[in-house]
């Protein structure tokens, strides 16, 4: 009954709203031509030199945000100019308010493009309506940048080699950007003169105004190539292959103490590298050789009272490039559409680290990838050094894809793990996945994705199978999705990531973007919605968890804060073996309760930014509040502080009748001299195993993509030891009876690397 009305409201807030306002790409698409120079221009962020007040300027964006197809209130003003090695962009970006106007939090690379000014270029060199190479920067020249393709694949932590610098003025700021065409993708061309796809987009985070040049609906965003403009008449020199290196030599100083980690203290030198050849402007090779990750941001520490498995995101760069073209099935992205079901049949952290993300080398290995109008390709090879309880293993990825019509493609991908024999207790086998997917664009709105996945392992009986098919609807005025997927028992993708086995999903829901005349002024968005997550048990039938997810209020304001609560009844039925949260003793049975959510932010660009998320309600036979809560300060962009706390309170859980509060807390700083200079430090406490961890890190960019690091890690925990003694008759016990030892066990190291990049 409750749902039932619900849905009513919902429908009601539809039919109050105006039409959805997705419009096709404009026919007469505009226009922007680059004036050719000779010499090399200084890149400073002045747009001084003569060649810049020559050169005629391009304007009139857009909004996108808040009133879609208004003018923008903020223009900008944008040139083009090239030679021989570079393609340059010169823009100014009006601001009444000046330098006061401004807002931005830190120097982080690839940040949050909802946190700050923005000025950001989309580039077509295919002209094919699809791919986008995007280079952003903020007004103090932070640089972000990300490949993407048809708006729904993206390499987000892509690092291109290009440069950028700003200058503040009373009037706006100024952004200069400098691009080698090595580093951009285009076809071969019989003609001397090539026209691109291209597109231009700016944030003034002030106002929270999104402004593009060439339109496109606020439902999408600016890597939608098929909305760009038209950069005409360049001249570019032919693609020629291009190699880049990038050789590092790293000191590291180990040392552990500690029974379950030994006693130990050495040091030692390492030299290794990756080299990136871009063969033509549809293929790329890449090798890596004694690979090095020490200055990869470390993992957070995670206490998961859920009954999936928890997805760490991969931060290691050489796995990072390229991931969109390996990337299939449902990934923690959208994490609202399909729940929190995760189905990747390749998880690139499956290689090089074990299953507690601790590091095992990696002695070489490669990728290749041919991207064409056509089809997709690629594949990726690693030989995994034999390391102290892990053998010998190669890995093996291979994926295709063919493109077909305007915006869709299907496609297929092969996994394979072969692991040698290490000893008698560790045996050597073979795992093999294999996968079968498709993308199509219905229409502007609406799309289909599936896959299909079967494994097979000599390290286990029988076969298994995943999939899942996904309708997806998205415009202006509402999103929608209807998600089923599917994952055998005995599905075991060594080289992929399942959150959970021996399920099958269905996962619908939807929300509103309601901007109706009613809401205050102060508001821009009005969506309530509704998602629902039932699971069924594959093997038995049986259902095992239900899950509705309502919120009636959810308010985004015009200065990017929110407010959301959530209505969640769930059924849970936990079987003889099924997990139990945090090694809690809860009886297995039938469980109906009821929680409640509470979501809450502040303007993130602002000096000052808040987050708050508050859980309560019954869970399982007790209760459990949970809140997490985020504070950071930044009253210059040169140093930022950052706090956030999260406490698990149970009372009366499991058999145990836990009451205890599990607390976890952080401390992240950041300070920088530029952007290409940085100092940043970050510190997490877990009550739960009482882990400390530590990690700071210097880094200098020297050059552009080349580095200097030092890192210094440490890392603290209790480990439990002796016997355990219960009572036969399953009592309840104080956990002060079990007859455990506790050591503290320490591990710390300094690691010193420098990478230097040398493009030819």
């Amino acid at each position: 009954m409750k749902l039932s009305f619900f849905l009513f409201f919902i429908s009601l807030v539809v039919v109050a709203q105006k039409p959805a306002t997705v419009f096709s790409p404009i026919e007469e698409r505009k226009k922007i031509e680059a004036g050719e120079i000779k010499n090399n221009l200084k890149i400073d962020g002045k747009l001084d030199e003569g060649e810049w007040k020559n050169q005629k300027a391009t304007n009139n964006f857009i909004q996108v945000e808040p009133n879609q197809g208004e003018k923008a209130n903020f223009d900008s003003w944008v040139k083009m100019l090239y030679n021989r090695r570079f393609l340059y962009i010169g823009v100014f970006n009006k601001d009444t308010l000046g330098r006061k106007g401004l807002r931005v939090p830190n120097f982080k690379r690839d940040f949050d493009p909802l946190s700050q000014d923005l000025f950001g270029v989309s580039i077509d060199g295919f002209n094919d309506k699809r791919n986008a190479m995007s280079l952003i920067t903020n007004p103090y020249g932070t640089q972000k940048d990300l490949l993407s393709y048809d708006d729904a694949l993206y390499d987000t932590e892509w690092d291109g080699l290009w440069k950028v610098r700003t200058s503040r003025t009373d009037s706006g700021w100024v952004a200069e950007y400098s691009i080698p065409w090595q580093t951009l993708r285009y076809a071969k061309s019989k003609d001397s003169l090539q026209s691109w796809g291209i597109n231009f987009f700016r944030n003034r985070r002030y106002s929270n105004e999104v402004s593009g040049w060439n339109p496109y609906p606020r439902a999408f965003s600016a890597y939608r190539m098929d909305y760009a403009g038209i950069l005409m008449g360049i001249k570019p020199p032919p693609p020629s292959p291009n190699i880049r290196i990038l050789p590092y030599v790293l000191f590291a100083d180990n040392n552990t103490a500690g029974k379950e980690i030994g006693y130990n203290s050495e040091n030692s030198l390492k030299i290794g590298g990756d080299l990136k050849w871009a063969i033509n402007p549809n293929a790329i090779l890449d090798i890596t050789a004694n690979t090095d990750f020490a200055q990869a941001d470390v993992d957070r520490q995670v206490n998961n009272v859920s009954r999936f498995e928890v997805f760490f995101p991969e931060r290691r760069q050489f796995f990072l490039e390229n991931a969109s073209l390996f990337g299939v099935g449902i990934a923690p992205v959208d994490e609202t559409i399909g729940g929190q079901m995760v189905i990747q049949p390749f998880f690139s952290r499956k290689i090089g680290l074990d299953d507690f993300g601790k590091p095992i080398p990696i002695d070489v290995g490669g990728r290749f990838v041919y991207r064409s109008l056509k089809r997709n390709f690629g594949g990726i090879l690693m030989r995994q050094r034999s390391y102290k309880d892990n053998p010998l293993t190669y890995y093996a990825v291979a994926r295709f894809s063919e493109n077909i019509g305007e915006q869709n493609r299907i496609g297929g991908l092969i996994t394979v793990k072969n692991q040698n024999t290490l000893n008698d207790t560790v045996q050597g086998y073979t795992n093999t996945t294999g996968s079968f997917d498709g993308f199509f664009r219905i229409n502007e709105s609406l799309s289909f994705n599936f896959m299909a996945t079967g494994s097979s392992s000599g390290k286990y009986k029988g076969n298994g199978f995943s999939g899942y098919a996904q309708f997806m609807h998205k415009n202006n005025q509402w999103i929608g999705w209807w998600t089923e997927s599917v994952v055998s028992k005995d599905f075991s993708p060594e080289v992929g990531f399942v959150s959970r086995q021996d399920v099958l999903a269905t996962t619908p829901g939807m929300f509103l973007v309601n901007r109706a005349k009613w809401l205050p002024t102060w508001i821009r968005n009005f969506e309530p919605g509704v998602f629902i997550e039932v699971f069924h048990k594959l093997s038995t039938g049986n259902l095992q968890e239900y899950q509705l997810n309502a919120n009636p209020f959810w308010f985004t304001f015009q200065n990017g804060g929110l407010f959301g609560l959530f209505y969640n009844p769930i059924f849970e039925r936990l079987d003889d073996g099924d997990f139990r949260p945090l090694d809690l003793n809860i009886k297995s049975g039938k469980y109906h309760f009821t929680r409640f959510e509470l979501l809450a932010s502040t303007d993130q660009s602002k000096k000052i930014y808040i987050s708050g998320d508050l859980q309560t309600g019954k869970y399982y036979d007790g209760k459990l509040t949970y809140l997490h809560s985020s504070f950071r300060y930044s009253p210059i962009p040169y140093f930022s502080l950052g706090m956030n706390y999260e406490i698990n309170k149970f009372k009366n859980v499991g058999e145990d009748l836990f009451t205890n509060d599990i607390q976890l807390w952080s401390v992240e700083n950041r300070t920088a001299l530029n952007p290409r200079l940085q100092l940043i430090s970050f510190y997490q406490k877990n009550t739960f195993n009482n882990r400390d961890v530590w990690n700071i890190r210097l880094a200098w960019e020297f050059k552009p993509l080349s580095f200097i690091y030092l890192v210094y890690n440490q890392n603290f925990y209790d480990y439990q030891y002796g016997t355990q003694s219960f009572n036969k008759n399953n009592i309840t016990i104080d956990r002060s009876q079990i007859n455990m030892l506790t050591q503290r066990q320490q591990q710390s190291n300094f690691i010193a690397k420098i990478s230097f990049l040398k493009q030819f």
